[in-house]
């Protein structure tokens, strides 16, 4: 079982030629909506890539909530855990270029909700499993729900999207780190040039597995144990980038949670990420695990 503990939102997406720089107006294309928040994301990729899921959020009591929830709810995810509270459904406004890179804003709403209270509350008695964490609720919440996780001995992850100022404190309460290369660099102070001996160094200094994320060039990671582990990306033309890394973070858990070594997780994970560039929007286009299969051979 995976519990994923974080955010719900309505994706906002409008299309752009170019992402517009500060004070510039550009104009657009297309504009859709669509389920999304990274919690709720990756519970969705967890449960496409066969595992058993229960997500654990907040939503509002508006129209907004129900459009949030309705792929959720659709592939089987287990929302026992979801609370509805008097405020608006998170929403996060996207615009992504004709290249598929992305620029994002979110409104937490409803997510700012979450507490440490509703930690205790789903994963007091908890046993086992898999606890998969962000960082779009408040970061209280976000650090019970780790501790109690080590507590009732669940493998933990931390995916350190959207990095904060708080993220450094509350990164190595985790047992797997997940990383892209920029917030990488902002967590250990060191450049993409130093990214091996960085990772190397974090998960000697702390103990634990750190996985950092490179788009078209797959993923990296370093072992508790000091061992090195890289994995391709497939090569895809992307269409948009915005649900790659929630994927990965999804399928990830979800191959640690059936028994597969990291190695063989972060590879499926990184090809399922690929496969999410070939689509818009982020919970529609994440893949199935048939696809995923595939694509692996």
């Amino acid at each position: 079982m995976i519990t994923v503990f974080g955010s719900t939102n309505l994706d906002q997406v409008g299309t752009v030629s170019r992402l517009p720089k500060p004070g510039e107006t550009v104009s657009g294309g297309t504009f859709s909506m669509a389920a999304g928040g990274k919690g709720a994301n990756q519970a969705l990729a967890a449960r496409r890539a066969g595992a058993q899921v229960r997500h654990i959020s907040a939503v509002g009591n508006d129209p907004f909530a129900e459009l949030a929830l309705e792929l959720l709810r659709r592939d089987g995810v287990d929302l026992s855990g979801l609370r509805v509270v008097d405020r608006p459904t998170g929403i996060a406004m996207i615009f992504v270029d004709e290249d598929g890179e992305n620029v994002i804003a979110v409104l937490p709403g409803a997510n700012g909700t979450v507490s440490p209270e509703d930690a205790e509350a789903q994963l007091g008695t908890a046993r086992g499993g898999v606890l998969l964490t962000q960082q779009e609720i408040p970061q209280a919440a976000t650090e019970r729900a780790l501790e109690l996780a080590r507590r009732q001995g669940m493998i933990s992850i931390l995916n350190t999207a959207p990095f904060l100022d708080s993220t450094a404190a509350l990164a190595p309460k985790a047992d797997i780190l997940i990383a892209n290369e920029t917030e990488f660099e902002l967590l250990s102070g060191r450049g993409l040039a130093e990214l091996d001996p960085a990772m190397a160094d974090w998960a000697r200094r702390h103990g634990q597995t750190v996985i950092v994320t490179l788009g078209k060039d797959g993923a990296r990671a370093v072992t508790r144990q000091g061992e090195a582990i890289s994995v391709a990306a497939l090569p895809v033309k992307p269409v948009d980038t915005v649900g790659a890394g929630d994927t990965f973070c999804g399928y990830l858990a979800a191959g640690l949670d059936a028994g597969l070594g990291l190695e063989a997780a972060m590879r499926r994970a990184a090809v399922a990420g690929s496969l999410a560039c070939l689509n818009p929007g982020a919970q529609p286009a994440i893949p199935l695990a048939e696809a995923v299969d595939k694509a692996l051979g």
